[in-house]
């Protein structure tokens, strides 16, 4: 059992999470308001339930995450971030940005994808996260094309902590080009960790790696009290 949870409801304890049946489960109910989501992000706890489920709250153990010093960039993706590099400085077909389309951004990466459905992203989630994108802690870096966007990342940015959510690619690697640029920005900035909640075979192709849920409440709760990070400027993802 797991408890439910009304309009102001505290959230629970992470360490109340279930750990056999849905291992990281902790609460459901409430609202996907600005001010419910960054309290859940606060805590390490984020929401995640498919359609006809009610709000679903999770904190996983162990938790996915990427080292921004430790992102992997593999030989055939660094020729495409010199082509793109190339293009965005000399205001070619190519470009990349942060923030400029951020719902459209969204909604790509709700999109139904090639090999299946959409993805759980609501206009519920939409709305929420939108939200806290006009409040400044939800952040987009985006790739275009010929003026299209097609590829896209976003996420929620607490303090020098980073929430990574999703990504999109309508053309090959754009998702990727997009996460390099973003971590890249991240980097710069002193964020030395980038939240990516459950473990992948992808993730983990990029650098991402499971720790401890203890090890990362540790590190979040100093780095959200950390001052936030800006102006969101793109900056080369490739090395001098």
């Amino acid at each position: 059992m797991i408890p439910w949870l009304e309009s102001d409801s505290p959230f629970p304890d992470v360490s109340k999470a279930l750990t056999v049946e849905a291992p990281g489960l902790l609460a459901a109910g409430a609202d996907l308001s600005p001010q419910r989501l960054l309290l859940a992000y606060r805590n390490g706890i984020f929401p995640w339930f498919s359609e006809g489920q009610p709000i679903l709250w999770w904190s996983t153990d162990p938790r996915m995450v990427l080292y921004t010093d430790r992102f992997k960039i593999s030989a055939s993706l660094a020729k495409t971030l010199r082509k793109v590099e190339r293009s965005r400085l000399e205001g070619g077909r190519w470009d990349v940005r942060f923030d400029s389309s951020f719902e459209s951004v969204m909604r790509a990466c709700a999109a139904p994808r090639r090999d299946g459905p959409g993805t759980w992203i609501s206009d519920d989630i939409i709305d929420g996260y939108t939200g806290l994108h006009a409040l400044g802690y939800a952040h987009s870096s985006e790739v275009w094309l010929d003026g299209e966007l097609v590829g896209g990342a976003y996420g929620v940015c607490i303090g020098r902590m980073f929430y990574g959510e999703s990504m999109f690619a309508r053309v090959s690697d754009a998702s990727k080009v997009a996460l390099s640029y973003l971590v890249a920005f991240l980097r710069s900035q002193g964020v030395r960790m980038v939240d990516c909640q459950q473990e992948t075979g992808h993730l983990a192709s990029l650098g991402a790696a499971p720790i401890a849920r203890s090890q990362f409440l540790e590190h979040l709760r100093s780095a959200i009290h950390e001052p936030a990070i800006g102006p969101w400027k793109v900056t080369t993802p490739l090395p001098a």
